[in-house]
């Protein structure tokens, strides 16, 4: 009978896949041997394997230049990097190696622009999409970015009042978009989206206000489902809409040539993911050529803004069981040597599932467990994978340390979690190192952060 942790893997995915592998009994994440790693920084620990964003990057390109060419797309594709996944230096300093723009989302957003262009980083001419509900400093730091020469910035506005605070702070010439209001599905909690103009307004809206306004030149149509680019009738009839308001409009406004397409695809969270990405960037371009062709309407060039799908693949989080309990004759509990609450946040917020394996003792028998987190909050747990209503993970001996890793762990986490800040029980956020490869191919390591101490908690409590 069959029964060690890699019998299971084996039998109910197809594995080894591209970026998972096991050698010796240990697990290898993009080539990277995690039991060395851990024997240098030890655990918990966060991980960021940088040349993953690239590849992404370049993958979405592909997918979507292909798509173009395979029906004679006459429009460009535009991929943006929404900073609010990762605002990481080291992040987006591989993010713009790849020819990209930048969506932003806050007012601090824009103040990390300017750090980027002190840097070389960023120069005027990338495009700055700055999407979110604007408040006033918000609105004073884009036109700040407007008025220092940032040709390609565009502010995507949200909600009517927002034209006016632009049109009082900006000096210069300025790009603009609109966000049009997205409906959401049925079962969702609300029908229409918070954000954007309500769609019945917006042809309306340009024709009083924006046409009449010679500083502003109205580039893009923004919409964004919630729900992520899903192969869903739903996700169809919204494209398609959208779409039609643009050609709509588009012959109302000749400067109108973008619609953004804002971000939704999708990252794995099982091994057994069966997203079709190609297909998926396909249909979409042949729909908007498609409609945009029984409108008599030139083909609108595309702007994507994947966020998680840009850095998500990138990230891991790794851990040792410093414990197990026996609570009754069914449950059986592993203890992380961290909380949930404090470094995956998402795991209990929006019961985000993500891949989970064990790191050592492939080779050893497997067990059904729940994972606890170390602080005393009854949510800190984990007790289910994307595919199944279980965890199973090898079982312990004494004296033999066992590792466990989540992966694509890489979006939202820290910036949820309040990095740098107060932690859930002052529990410390863990060491934080980059995994790079040098010109020879092999992987480095450099530690970015060390475990968090108690005297900087202390003085942000004011201790």
């Amino acid at each position: 009978m069959k029964n060690k942790y890699s019998d299971l893997i084996e039998q109910t995915f197809e594995f080894p896949q591209e970026e998972f592998k096991v050698v010796d009994g240990e697990l290898y994440f993009n080539d990277v041997p995690l039991m060395d790693v851990i024997k240098q920084y030890g655990t918990p620990l966060k991980i960021t394997y940088l040349p993953k964003i690239s590849s992404q990057i370049q993958w979405a390109k592909r997918l979507f230049n292909v798509a173009m060419a395979k029906v004679d797309y006459q429009g460009d594709y535009h991929y943006c990097y929404c900073t609010k996944s990762s605002q990481f230096e080291f992040v987006l300093e591989e993010v713009l190696k790849n020819d990209v723009h930048i969506e932003t989302s806050s007012a601090f957003d824009i103040n990390l622009i300017f750090e980027l262009y002190a840097q070389g980083l960023v120069d005027k001419d990338h495009y700055i999409i700055c999407n979110g509900f604007k408040r006033p400093q918000y609105i004073e730091n884009i036109a700040e970015l407007v008025n220092q020469g940032f040709s390609k910035t565009t502010p995507i506005l949200d909600n009517k009042e927002e034209f006016d605070y632009l049109d009082k702070c900006i000096e210069k010439n300025c790009l603009l978009g609109i966000r049009i209001a997205s409906e959401e599905e049925p079962q969702f909690d609300f029908y229409t989206s918070r954000l954007g103009i309500r769609y019945d307004e917006i042809v309306d809206f340009y024709k009083q206000r924006i046409a009449k306004n010679k500083k502003f030149r109205l580039k893009m149509l923004h919409f964004f489902i919630n729900t992520g680019i899903k192969d869903s009738s739903y996700y169809w009839n919204e494209l398609a809409k959208n779409v039609s308001l643009y050609c709509e409009l588009k012959k109302l406004c000749p400067s109108l040539q973008a619609i953004n397409i804002g971000g939704g695809f999708p990252i794995k969270n099982r091994l057994d993911c069966d997203y079709d990405y190609e297909y998926m960037a396909e249909e979409i371009v042949a729909q908007i050529k498609n409609i945009c062709g029984q409108h008599g309407i030139p083909d609108p060039d595309i702007f994507t803004e994947f966020g998680s799908f840009t850095v998500g693949e990138s990230g891991a989080s790794l851990y040792s069981i410093v414990n197990q309990k026996q609570q009754n004759d069914r449950e059986r509990w592993y203890m992380i040597d961290s909380s949930f609450m404090t470094t995956l946040p998402d795991t209990w917020g929006i019961n985000q599932r993500f891949i989970l394996m064990a790191i050592n003792h492939w080779d050893y028998e497997y067990q059904r467990v729940f994972l606890g987190g170390l602080t005393c909050d009854s949510q800190d747990y984990y007790n289910s994978e994307a595919h199944s209503n279980a965890i199973f993970l090898p079982k312990m001996k004494e004296g033999e340390p066992l590792y466990i890793g989540f992966f694509h762990t890489g979006a939202y986490q820290e910036a949820l979690a309040g990095y740098g800040g107060i932690q859930h029980c002052l529990l410390p956020a863990p060491k934080h190192i980059i995994i790079d490869r040098d010109e020879n191919g092999e992987y480095t390591t450099k530690l970015f952060a060390k475990e968090q101490s108690y005297k900087s908690m202390l003085k942000t409590l004011g201790y």
